[in-house]
């Protein structure tokens, strides 16, 4: 808990932007793919990195695999 404690400003300005990018490119890829942008934006803002390794996993890899096996 400590650690919390000792991060500066500019470290909470910086996870800030880092999670606001985040959740911004989420939303306008899964806006363009057709996927819930709305989960993905959310998720996206309130943790990191995770969301970011799970959308790019489910829309470039899962998807396209679902997508060829309907084909």
């Amino acid at each position: 808990m400590n650690e919390l404690q000792d991060l500066t400003i500019y470290h909470w300005l910086l996870i800030a932007t880092l999670l606001i990018i985040q959740s911004t490119w989420l939303f306008i890829d899964a806006r363009k793919r057709g996927h819930q942008r709305w989960f993905w934006g959310i998720w996206g803002l309130i943790h990191a990195p995770l969301p970011l390794i799970v959308y790019l996993l489910w829309s470039r890899v899962i998807v396209k695999k679902l997508q060829s096996k309907r084909s």
